[in-house]
């Protein structure tokens, strides 16, 4: 069970006590439930062509064309990061990915039962937010798989011309397959896990490079 309660998103306090202020967040008690199985991890494997035994992915650089910085894919797990339990700053996500080139791709997964305030928080600092009431794993997995091919997958039409660099926010291990589909197709990749407690060893191991997203 997880809740979206205290995110870190910057949206003033409206509970009408007037204190309103960059430090304030909000205070959310919605309640998601999202179930985790393992039919999905063995789904996803089966998508990228991993089996079980799979060992780690090769080296890979970011294939960025001459005289161009790279492009940057940025696809963030909502509920495995913007949890209380990491009090993870959206500013700071989209800046961890920044920080590899400018993004082509900046999107925001979030289940049905994300509150409002989260909504417009992210797409206030520019994220696509995408909501979805199946299992938001596998969206997030099956549109970060379309954009290492080249598109953005999904339901948007908008043509990236590809990217070089995909930086996951995830604490979830089902993403694996994912970034060793990318480094086997010569794209750099960089996991975002949520803080130091939500760091996960399997994903950093997976990916090019491991940064974790510092908590307020």
């Amino acid at each position: 069970m997880k809740s979206w309660h205290g995110v870190g998103c910057g949206v003033p306090d409206s509970a009408g006590d007037g204190s309103d202020g960059p430090d304030d967040r909000p205070s959310i008690d919605t309640t998601i439930h999202y179930p985790r199985t393992d039919a999905v991890m063995r789904w996803l494997r089966g998508l990228f062509g991993f089996d079980d035994e799979a060992s780690g992915a090769p080296e890979s650089t970011a294939a960025s064309a001459p005289n161009r910085e790279p492009r940057v894919g940025l696809f963030v797990d909502g509920p495995n990061v913007l949890r209380e339990d990491f009090s993870v700053d959206l500013d700071d996500v989209r800046e961890a990915g920044a920080a590899h080139g400018p993004l082509a791709i900046s999107r925001c997964y979030l289940d049905e039962n994300a509150p409002a305030s989260l909504i417009q928080a992210a797409e206030a600092r520019g994220f696509e937010v995408v909501v979805t009431s199946g299992d938001v794993d596998v969206r997030l997995a099956v549109d970060a798989t379309a954009a290492i091919g080249g598109g953005v997958g999904g339901d948007s039409d908008v043509d990236t011309g590809g990217i070089d660099v995909l930086a996951l926010a995830s604490r979830d291990t089902d993403f694996k397959p994912v970034l060793e589909r990318a480094r086997k197709a010569g794209i750099r990749t960089v996991a975002l896990p949520p803080g130091e407690y939500g760091n996960s060893d399997a994903l950093a191991n997976a990916a090019d490079e491991a940064v974790v997203l510092e908590e307020r």
